[in-house]
């Protein structure tokens, strides 16, 4: 008789702690999209596209920076939301506080000719591809 615990956790004997871990798991899915936010880069030839969604923040709530070659955009959004009764009582109160952010490497990018523009959500940065130089020619002295 098996009794009403779950087969897979009978087997190898009750674990309070894996139960805790599996309703964590639960609760706090890992790649649901909480910590940072979908991207994609296309490859246009001269130049690459990156598209990041960030539905629901404002402009100036964006952060674009590079610096030693890395490309970071965070963004940040704070909200309160109350909702009162005729007489003036809360009824309903929530607050919400995301934090968000990526890193991309800038190595085959030319930072100077970057572009950024937002809208409807999107995020879409241009970023030029470094020019490739031939490598110089150059005669040596030969010495005597």
């Amino acid at each position: 008789m098996f009794g009403i615990t779950p087969y897979s956790t009978y087997r190898g004997g009750y674990n309070p702690f894996r139960e805790l871990e599996k309703m964590e798991r639960q609760l706090f899915p890992e790649n649901t999209g909480l910590s940072t936010f979908k991207t994609d880069i296309k490859d246009n030839g001269d130049s690459y596209l990156l598209e990041a969604e960030l539905p629901g923040f404002k402009k100036d709530q964006i952060h674009v920076d590079v610096a030693d070659g890395t490309l970071t955009i965070s963004a940040e959004r704070q909200e309160e939301k109350e909702e009162k009764d005729k007489a003036g009582k809360l009824i309903h109160s929530e607050r919400f506080y995301g934090s968000f952010e990526r890193s991309f490497d800038l190595s085959a990018v030319n930072e100077e000719g970057i572009t950024a523009e937002y809208t409807d959500g999107v995020l879409r940065l241009t970023l030029p591809k470094k020019t490739k130089t031939p490598p110089a020619s150059r005669r040596l002295e030969i010495g005597g």
